[in-house]
């Protein structure tokens, strides 16, 4: 038994290793704190070396506000553009103010355009005037552009360099285009997109396809089935869902009038799902879509207050109706040690059919098509799960209190409050979109309401028939 318990540990701890394989050192900040307050910068030169930029962006929101503005006076030239777009978006405004000049100059240089944009579309006017002016004017050109179309849409997700050959070339012309203009091409591209003499996406080549065929091969033969062009101005989210739905490792970008513009690579793409589904859940649980542990108490204060209001009203709902019941929980004193656990079953379920119903939405699984079978089939689990708990908790009134006909009161009011639990956690969802309305944003206080409101009344209005 002592052996089994020891490799039952062993997996617990291996299971812990793989959790950690990819953690920043927890003496990190340690060894940093007390190496900037030493002011010795080879030494912090030394110990960030080694790490990711991804690493170094995730140490600079760990640390405090102080800790992160002295790390930076001493320490600010081995920041580049990567740990600047690794950085939530809400830090970045602050380490950006906190750069030399001249360090902000290089880091912004050695990105891609579709970076440029991301980094300073959230920044204030002034901040995005002065890394624009640092860029080179080309650069500066594309970067306005982009900026120039909507927010969250394919023109600001895409870079403008874009790997391109005319239709009518062969592997070996492209071949030897790349290796002369290689200073110009991007730092990652995976697909060569075809052009006709106006400009218009026509089919793309993978580099693998490209590399693998004969010199004489035509461009045209080896295209991939999978290509699909973006318009500029379609939605992130709809290039997102593009790209998980076929597939997709890159797309050209095109204008109003079909010519190539840019191209959007998947890494782009399921950073933009990522986001999606973050927002999501900070929607559902009411503390904003963009909070993150770096935000001032004032800013968390601000985001978390409305929807704190809004349950609040709730709150004041469900108990007038209870208030309508009050003669009856003053003569029988079990309904008020009851009631919760009706409330409480019904908001747990009503909570699990609406966090499916609103992923459900976002990523288009549930449509007009098939709403009726997933309404029935969320119907039918709630009211299976009401008769299951209402037999439990028959039991548990007639033991508890002696009294069969509280038993089956509150077993009866089990089952209709899991019915509607399921049924408002589907459908309210389904209203709010239809209505223009963030259901992720909006569901959880009508389910919430809903729940409380019917959980309560029917308990407690069949307590009064049954009971009194």
């Amino acid at each position: 038994m002592a052996e089994q318990d020891d490799q039952v540990m062993d997996r617990e701890d291996e299971a812990d290793e793989d959790r950690d394989a990819y953690a920043l050192d927890d003496s990190l900040r340690g060894r940093l704190r007390v190496l900037v307050a030493a002011g010795d910068v080879d030494r912090v030169d030394a110990l960030m070396e080694p790490l990711h930029p991804a690493d170094i962006a995730d140490l600079l929101e760990q640390v405090s506000e102080g800790e992160r503005a002295a790390w930076l006076a001493l320490w600010s030239r081995g920041i580049d553009g990567e740990v600047l777009s690794e950085l939530d978006w809400g830090l970045r405004e602050e380490v950006i103010g906190l750069l030399p000049d001249h360090v902000l100059a290089e880091a912004v240089r050695e990105l891609d355009s579709d970076d440029v944009v991301d980094l300073v579309e959230d920044l204030e006017e002034a901040q995005i005037e002065a890394i624009l002016d640092v860029l080179e004017p080309s650069d500066r050109v594309a970067v306005e552009q982009a900026l120039a179309y909507p927010e969250e849409t394919a023109g600001r997700l895409m870079q403008r360099e874009v790997v391109h050959a005319p239709e009518h070339w062969t592997v070996g012309e492209m071949i030897d285009h790349l290796r002369a203009h290689k200073r110009d091409l991007p730092e990652q591209f995976y697909h060569v997109v075809l052009t006709d003499p106006r400009m218009k996406p026509t089919g793309h080549v993978t580099l693998g396809r490209l590399l693998s065929s004969a010199r004489k091969t035509p461009l045209q033969e080896i295209t991939e089935d999978s290509f699909r062009t973006i318009p500029a101005t379609q939605h992130e989210d709809d290039v997102a869902y593009a790209f998980n739905q076929y597939h997709l490792i890159s797309a050209p970008v095109v204008d109003e009038d079909g010519r190539l513009v840019g191209v959007i690579t998947i890494d782009d793409a399921m950073i933009v799902l990522d986001e999606a589904a973050e927002e999501d859940l900070l929607k559902l649980a009411g503390v904003g879509e963009e909070s993150s542990l770096s935000d001032k108490i004032v800013e968390t204060t601000k985001q978390r207050f409305p929807w704190l209001f809004v349950n609040l009203i709730t709150a004041i709902l469900a108990s007038l109706v209870i208030a309508q019941f009050e003669a009856a929980i003053a003569q029988i004193v079990a309904l008020a040690v009851l009631m919760p656990i009706v409330a409480s079953m019904g908001g747990n379920a009503g909570t699990q059919s609406l966090t499916v119903a609103v992923r459900a939405l976002a990523t288009r699984d549930l449509t007009r098509s098939n709403l009726v079978r997933v309404v029935t089939r969320e119907a039918a689990v709630g009211l299976i799960n009401g008769v299951v708990f209402a037999v439990v908790m028959g039991i548990v009134g007639l033991v508890w209190f002696g009294s069969p006909a509280l038993g089956g009161v509150i077993a009866a009011a089990m089952v209709i409050n899991l019915l509607v639990a399921g049924l408002a956690g589907i459908l309210i969802p389904v209203v709010l979109e239809r209505l223009g309305i963030d259901p992720a944003l909006a569901s959880g206080a009508f389910v919430t309401t809903v729940t409380d409101v019917v959980g309560f009344f029917a308990f407690l209005g069949l307590a009064v028939i049954f009971l009194l």
